[in-house]
């Protein structure tokens, strides 16, 4: 129950202080910084040094990028259907196929499930960056320039100056050559704060004014993101024979709401970030109660 509190008190903290002016107009970005460059790295080392590395790990990794294939799918489809043009199929390929796998994820799976599963949940959210940061911007490009070209450089570049990313390649890495056992109280406290930092981050950036025209496109974008992504992972973690932990967290993460990322990048690639950014905060409003159904259904079949 305290993780569910926190995750109320933490994000209308964010609301009101934005809504009262009582804080920066863009102080998430210097919290958002902490998250990005101490704490996420901090998650990386405390838990992935001692997962144990099977077959089935390879479920959260391909999942994610089935879940991303799939989205771009049936928004191509539907804007198709519906005659939108490349910017707001980018734009909604954008906010329909990947995951918030950290700053809702985390505490969520925390609440649920316990953080001693945050270990896969860092799979999961690595591998979403991985696919965000390559097919992602790939539609994110083509959706927002006139050329619709995007060189390998760029999206190599994104990679490997991402600090979770490092941060978890170090991890996995450095662990077989180090015992990181003295430096674990540190990563705990850095750990520790990911959740209500995160959280608070997204209060500040929730926007929702002129939601009515967008309806259509967030109702679609949503019903992909919180029902039919989770849906997707399910069928294929039963049609592989994938149980137990490993494919609860993979589940789950994959019913979280818009990845808050999307925002910077449909901002840097002249997408609608209108649209975006009221999906972002609509989705995670709902998907606060969606999650709760499908940890109902996760926990039914596993």
């Amino acid at each position: 129950m305290i993780n569910f509190v926190l995750i109320a008190v933490c994000i209308v903290a964010g609301m009101v202080l934005k809504a009262t002016k009582s804080i920066h107009p863009d102080a998430h970005k210097g919290i958002n910084t902490w998250i990005l460059y101490l704490a996420l790295p901090a998650v990386s080392f405390k838990y992935l040094p001692y997962i144990h590395w099977t077959t089935e790990m390879l479920f959260p990794i391909v999942a994610t990028f089935l879940i991303s294939v799939f989205g771009f799918l049936f928004i191509m489809f539907y804007s198709k259907s519906k005659g939108y043009s490349r910017r707001s199929r980018s734009t909604m390929e954008l906010v329909s196929s990947y995951s918030n796998t950290s700053f809702i994820g985390f505490p969520l799976v925390s609440a649920f499930y316990g953080e001693s599963l945050l270990s896969v949940a860092v799979i999961c959210d690595q591998t979403m960056f991985f696919a965000l940061s390559t097919l992602g911007i790939i539609a994110a490009v083509k959706g927002g320039s006139t050329s619709g070209k995007v060189s390998a450089k760029f999206i190599l570049k994104r990679l490997i100056t991402f600090p979770p990313l490092i941060g978890c390649i170090l991890a996995l890495v450095l662990s077989q050559f180090i015992d990181f056992s003295w430096a674990e109280p540190v990563f705990d406290k850095l750990a520790a704060t990911v959740s209500p930092l995160a959280l608070f981050s997204v209060g500040l950036q929730l926007k929702f004014n002129g939601w009515k025209k967008l309806i259509p496109q967030m109702s679609v974008s949503m019903l992909y993101k919180l029902i039919l992504a989770p849906a997707i992972t399910l069928a294929f973690a039963l049609l592989i024979g994938i149980k137990g932990d490993i494919a609860r967290i993979t589940i789950f993460e994959a019913a979280m709401p818009t990845v808050l990322t999307s925002s910077i990048i449909a901002e840097q690639f002249l997408l609608n970030t209108k649209l975006t950014n009221l999906t972002i905060g609509f989705s995670i409003i709902v998907g606060l109660f969606t999650s709760a159904i499908w940890y109902e259904i996760i926990e039914y079949f596993f």
